[in-house]
């Protein structure tokens, strides 16, 4: 695990980390300095570079997640810290961390439990046109399911209360994790807003992890995942339908044919569009009996939420945040 990080705080920084040793020095002065009492934390995923040694070398704590993926990263993390505000982002220097402070000032001045960096680029090579399409579509997909009010889902700077971290459940592996805090905050109807931050291309030498098409592939898994567990009735709803549908296609000939001579010479068909007609029933069923158990989860899920303290609306902010702010 390396250093004791459970000392509670006021803001946590926390930066996952998988051989960044280009940025990780940079990435972490620049947090100090528009976060000077924060506690930074750089969680290293088995980098094989001199990460660790640079990030303590520029005063962050180091702690380690020996499993990879940044969502077995952030669970950890969300367990191990203890804080009133959590600030998350990449170790790759590609984030405008001048803007940290703001977006603090705005989850404390505003009650809010998630703020998410909205990324602006000026710079083609910073965000490819394939990723920026991909977010563009998860976005509207994932509104789609489950409430507006994000518009870069994908996003890996993000200020988070106590209340979203600790009522969080984290079941990502990966770069899925983004979706699911996103998905989590619109479950459930928690106060977000979003910030626009300049996200630049990385430096010289450092290269990013994530491969568009297998990651894109999991990432629409994994929400097609959660919409199964928490819209059931919508996502077997669904596929009862599809079935229901062919079965009609098969079985409206044969009911055709049997007005027309008074027999079923196609009894295979016929056999097989009554068996597509139940399964499409049971579907259905089955979609409204999970609702019951999902909306039980949700609403779990919502105590353990208002469980935890809310973001302190009427206490004064944070003075060196409110300064930052204010410039």
């Amino acid at each position: 695990m390396g250093p004791d990080v459970t000392e509670h705080t006021h803001i946590a920084v926390i930066l996952p980390c998988l051989n960044e040793e280009m940025a990780i020095a940079a990435t972490v002065q620049a947090f100090r300095a528009a976060l000077p009492d924060a506690m930074i934390v750089v969680y290293d995923n088995g980098s094989e570079d001199r990460t660790v040694e640079l990030a303590e070398r520029a005063g962050a704590l180091v702690a380690s997640e020996p499993r990879r993926g940044k969502g077995n990263v952030v669970r950890r993390a969300f367990a191990d810290l203890d804080a009133d505000i959590f600030v998350i982002a990449d170790g790759d220097g590609t984030y405008d961390v001048r803007e940290a402070g703001r977006m603090v000032h705005l989850l404390e001045t505003h009650g809010l439990d998630m703020v998410t960096a909205r990324r602006e680029h000026s710079d083609p090579r910073a965000y490819r046109r394939g990723h920026i399409a991909g977010n563009r579509l998860f976005s509207r997909f994932v509104s789609s399911l489950f409430g507006t009010g994000i518009g870069d889902v994908f996003s890996g700077y993000r200020v988070l209360s106590r209340r979203f971290v600790k009522s969080f459940p984290a079941m990502a592996e990966g770069f899925e994790i983004e979706a699911e805090m996103s998905i989590h905050a619109l479950q459930l109807r928690m106060p977000i807003a979003e910030h626009a931050v300049a996200y630049s291309r990385r430096g010289e030498g450092s290269r990013s992890k994530l491969h568009t098409l297998h990651d894109g592939l999991r990432i629409l898994r994994h929400v097609v995942r959660l919409n199964r567990l928490h819209r059931p009735r919508l996502f077997f709803g669904l596929l009862g339908t599809l079935v229901v549908a062919a079965s009609l296609a098969i079985g409206i000939p044969v009911v055709l044919t049997y007005l027309e001579i008074g027999q079923v010479p196609r009894f295979p068909s016929a056999i097989l569009a009554a068996s597509l007609s139940l399964l499409g029933a049971l579907l259905w069923l089955l979609g409204f009996v999970l609702e019951s158990t999902s909306q039980l989860s949700l609403e779990m899920k919502r105590l353990r939420y208002l469980e935890q303290r809310a973001p302190a609306r009427v206490r004064q902010p944070h003075s060196t945040v409110r300064s930052l702010a204010a410039r």
